[in-house]
């Protein structure tokens, strides 16, 4: 697999588009691509008279040879899949929490089929929407489930803002797909600064819930 860095495009260019692009910075007519697909999107806007996307974009190409005179196409190495070898010690192991680290320590547990148990002071997520709706509403606090304390976490009513110290590797990939296999959008694998957005991350929270319960997991809520 190679990639493209720094592809620069207009802000109206379209995935075809961007594909011309590709091909055109490889100056390889012949070259056939296949598998494309964006890494990386961001927007360069320092000149105000010049502002556009600066993508990276991943692709197959056979017979495609690398020469040092473009430093800005490289050989990439497939992503690995990571997957879960814990050891079984016949103890269902307990996740206390079911906000970002909660849900993703369930998921590592019931992948690895150890059936874990969750357990959250607050409510699921869809009561708990109901019981933020009343506190806006009117004022009423249910201080166990309110946008602190119930499914997701605290994140869950700020907008879902993806952001991390830590470097990008196999680890936040699994992250990243896990929220986009539950329904994110997929622009949140390759945007430089990626957001689920609330309403969208009620349903991931809860379709993260329901893969974990059928890999065997359990959910103790108010608990």
């Amino acid at each position: 697999m190679f990639r493209i860095n720094n592809l620069q495009a207009p802000l109206n260019t379209s995935s075809e588009d961007l594909k011309k692009l590709a091909i055109k910075k490889l100056s390889r007519s012949d070259v056939q691509i296949t598998n494309f697909g964006i890494s990386k999107k961001s927007v360069d806007a320092r000149n105000k008279n010049n502002v556009h996307f600066v993508f990276s974009v991943d692709f197959n190409a056979e017979n495609l040879q690398l020469t040092s005179q473009n430093k800005d196409i490289e050989l990439i190495t497939t992503p690995e899949i990571l997957s879960f070898k814990i050891k079984d010690t016949g103890i269902r192991p307990v996740v206390v929490g079911s906000g970002p680290a909660g849900m993703f320590a369930a998921i590592a547990l019931a992948e690895a089929g150890l059936k874990p148990i969750i357990i959250e002071r607050g409510s699921e997520v869809d009561i708990r929407q109901q019981d933020v709706d009343l506190f806006w509403k009117t004022g009423h606090l249910n201080p166990e489930s309110n946008v602190q304390f119930g499914e997701g976490g605290a994140g869950t009513f700020s907008d879902g803002k993806l952001m991390t110290g830590i470097k990008i590797d196999k680890f936040t990939a699994k992250v990243m797909q896990e929220l986009y296999a539950a329904g994110a959008p997929q622009e949140i694998l390759y945007l430089a600064k990626p957001h689920i957005g609330t309403d969208n991350l009620r349903i991931v929270v809860r379709n993260i819930r329901h893969k974990i319960e059928k890999l065997g997991g359990e959910y103790r809520f108010n608990s």
